[in-house]
């Protein structure tokens, strides 16, 4: 089975499920047309296995889709973004020295 994300609004924070048992989250703080990534963790017995980045990109897909700017406080969404510079679009121009992106 393939993981899944979710975007659960009641604990601000998007999930990643493996075998529909809970993995890892970012959560986040949403603010008129902002996400802020404040932390991400992923469950030590699922390490290894891409499940971070899978979270990230699920969740930065879903700021694409609904036009929110990124703010990435989350060193490892922030990390997520360097390597992954088709992202960076999403960090306004004027906050990316800011992020180091």
């Amino acid at each position: 089975m393939e993981p899944r994300v979710a975007d659960n609004p009641d604990r601000s924070r998007f999930e990643i499920f493996d075998d529909n048992e809970l993995a890892g989250f970012a959560e986040y703080h949403r603010y008129q047309d902002e996400i802020a990534f404040i932390h991400t963790e992923i469950d030590p017995r699922f390490g290894g296995r891409g499940l971070g980045g899978a979270l990230a990109r699920a969740a930065l897909d879903s700021a694409r889709e609904q036009g929110l700017a990124v703010l990435p406080y989350c060193p490892f969404i922030r990390g997520w973004i360097s390597k992954h510079p088709d992202y960076t679009d999403l960090v306004p121009q004027d906050q990316r020295q800011r992020f180091g992106l």
